[in-house]
Parts: structure tokens; sequence; C-alpha cells
């Protein structure tokens, strides 16, 4: 594949996840998909997830219905890099939010996304998960966490 359209993948997956729409997002996954993040990230904790291997049923309804209760308004997402190598891609970004407790959200990411066929087969994410907590809970749970 080439590098070029492995950057295009992931735009489009990133325009998808703005949607909101299930079948939007459905359409950008592979039916193999999976999404790795950090065990015990303070997005999970928020939402109630348990497991750090998302599938692909489960990463349509995270994007689709539960980011939005979590991330409510202000939502803003800059791509810092994007760059691909065949069918691997490397994306940095920075998300800020404000958050459904009032806070504000800023953190930076990192993925490593494999693709297939067009589609997203594997994302690997990886954040601040302290900053990540700190942002969601404060400096109280932040220290109960350690």
């Amino acid at each position: 594949m080439d590098s070029s359209d492995t950057k295009q993948i992931v735009k489009n997956a990133w325009k998808a996840f703005a949607s909101h729409d299930a079948e939007q997002i459905a359409a950008v996954f592979t039916e193999d998909a999976q999404w790795l993040a950090p065990p015990g990230n303070a997005t999970a904790k928020a939402l109630g997830h348990t497991g750090h291997v998302l599938d692909r049923k489960t990463i349509v309804h995270f994007m689709a219905h539960e980011f939005p209760t979590l991330f409510v308004s202000n939502v803003e997402l800059t791509f810092t890099g994007l760059v691909a190598e065949g069918s691997t891609a490397v994306l940095e970004h920075r998300l800020q939010a404000t958050l459904a407790n009032g806070r504000h959200y800023d953190n930076d990411y990192c993925f490593v996304i494999e693709t297939r066929d067009g589609r997203i087969r594997r994302m690997r994410e990886y954040m601040d998960t302290q900053r990540g907590f700190k942002c969601i809970f404060g400096d109280a749970e932040l220290s109960r966490a350690a």
C-alpha cells in the first residue's frame, strides 16, 4: 500500500470519529480490528471499561456514544504529526475539551496504526496517563491511583 493512501485512511478515520456516526466509524475498521489503549487509563476508568483491548464493536460504541458523554464541548483535536511507511502510520495529536464534570482536558497522544485493505486493522494508543488522570479526576484521585 502506498504511504499517502495510508495517511488518507487515518485522516478519514478521524473525520468519521468526529461525526459520532456509528456507520461511518464502523466503515473505517476491518471486522477483526483492535484498539490497544494503556491499561487503566483515565478515559477507560471514567467510562467503566476494564479491558484495554477494544474490538470493532466496542470501538464503534465508544466513539459514537461514549466519547461525547465524557468530552462534551469545545472538543479540539490538533494533528501535530502524521507519517506513514507502507500500510503503517504514526499519528500524533493533541486533544483538548471540556469534560462532563466541567474540567478542562488537555493531553497529547500518539497512535501507531496498521491498515489493511483500505481500513484500520489495529491501533496502538500511547498517552500521558498521569496527565489524563489529573485532567479528568484532579489531584486527589491522582494521588489515590499512585
